[in-house]
């Protein structure tokens, strides 16, 4: 079953509701009206709404049949502070805030798929529309779920992906995306004049030997065959040219696919940082926060994605054993609670380097009606009539 018909004859629509939605951005927590937005269209397709959820989150829910059954399907809603280059009519209206990671396709596509649901009623049982906020390092998904959102469904999300071609859709079972974690580590010495280091204790010389020794952690201290990325971005300290500073502070990100990695990566650190410092005569602080999850796919759960990808985009164009991928997504937490998968839908665009979270980045409208569809097959696949 390629792109459902009537979805192909909402395109124009699809695409005048993803542009208003990307022209009107709203940073996390503060989607107000795009859940405005989100809400009015599902009451006008006579699906049942809750909103409240994570604040600005809304929840739609379409009962068919007498099945108990249910599906969860997920998308978000939230933008991220960057300022648009993109000169097109449709471009950010808010400086300082933008579209830059597809969350408006996200949005209509789930939308494109709950209006065809609710007028063709082909299944059997409930699927609730999940529109999440703030997605990008807030955890909007875990605010929903400790504001009650999960009954005993499984849970299905989607991601648009530069580097794959339009058309196509790559999944995994097991880890898809990494945790990520960030860390702060304040290097504490002594301070003095910069013609007289001898009399105090470097700290930005103590900082560079931590941010060269903390590459050994995944270069020789973890097995090869295991990824784990440390990155070291940011390293502040100091005011005056001629003035050693008494402290500094470094930060930066880990990301990981296995909570054993996470922890070795951390319990390394603190003695690397620690250890150095005590070398030198200094002392270091290392504050180490667990962000999210790695996202894990549920092996029955991706099966099922990976059908209804291929109904929809012909076998050939679902890569179902992906490389997984070091960013990190709060769908996480969600999977920590339900069965379900992540899978990624072709955006095109990465050969010319409008990646995501960059300012010339613009979600490819071609593809919502495949990804509308893709909801729709996996709707009709999971909630299937008996004797269908």
């Amino acid at each position: 079953m390629p792109i459902r018909n009537s979805i192909a004859a909402d395109h124009d629509q699809l695409t005048a509701w993803r542009r208003d939605i990307h022209a009107h951005p709203e940073l996390a927590f503060e989607e107000t009206r795009t859940a405005d937005v989100v809400a009015a269209k599902l009451e006008s397709f006579g699906v049942e709404i809750h909103r409240g959820l994570g604040g600005t989150g809304v929840v739609g829910t379409l009962k068919v049949g007498q099945s108990q059954r249910t599906i969860g399907l997920r998308a978000d809603m939230d933008a991220l502070p960057l300022h648009e280059l993109n000169e097109v009519a449709h471009r950010s209206q808010h400086d300082g805030k933008m579209h830059a990671c597809g969350h408006d396709g996200h949005t209509t596509m789930l939308l494109g798929a709950a209006k065809h649901l609710a007028e063709t009623r082909a299944f059997d049982g409930t699927v609730h529309f999940i529109f999440q906020p703030a997605e990008e390092l807030a955890g909007g998904a875990k605010v929903m779920i400790d504001d009650g959102l999960f009954e005993r469904f499984p849970v299905y999300g989607m991601h648009n992906f530069p580097e794959l071609t339009p058309g196509e859709f790559g999944v995994c079972g097991g880890p898809i995306m990494a945790s990520v974690d960030t860390f702060r580590i304040v290097v504490k010495g002594k301070g003095t004049h910069g013609a007289m280091p001898h009399l105090g204790v470097d700290p930005v010389v103590i900082g560079a030997q931590i941010v060269i020794a903390l590459q050994t952690i995944t270069s020789r201290g973890l097995d090869p065959l295991d990824a784990a990325v440390v990155s070291v971005t940011q390293f502040h300290g100091g005011a005056i040219d001629n003035i050693i500073p008494a402290e500094v502070e470094l930060r930066g990100g880990v990301r990981a696919f296995t909570p054993a990695l996470q922890d070795q990566v951390e319990r390394s650190m603190r003695e690397i940082a620690e250890g150095v410092a005590t070398a030198h005569g200094a002392r270091a602080e290392v504050v180490y926060t667990r962000v999210y999850p790695a996202t894990i796919n549920s092996e029955a759960e991706t099966s099922i994605a990976i059908k209804a990808a291929q109904s929809v985009a012909g076998a050939n164009k679902v890569d179902a054993e992906i490389k997984p991928c070091m960013g990190s997504e709060d769908f996480a937490f969600m999977l920590q609670e339900k069965p379900g998968c992540y899978i990624m839908i072709g955006n095109g665009g990465a050969a010319g380097g409008c990646l995501l979270h960059n300012p010339h980045y613009d979600f490819n409208d071609d593809i919502l009606p495949l990804g509308a569809s893709y909801w729709t097959q996996l709707v009709e696949d999971v909630l299937a009539p008996a004797g269908a």
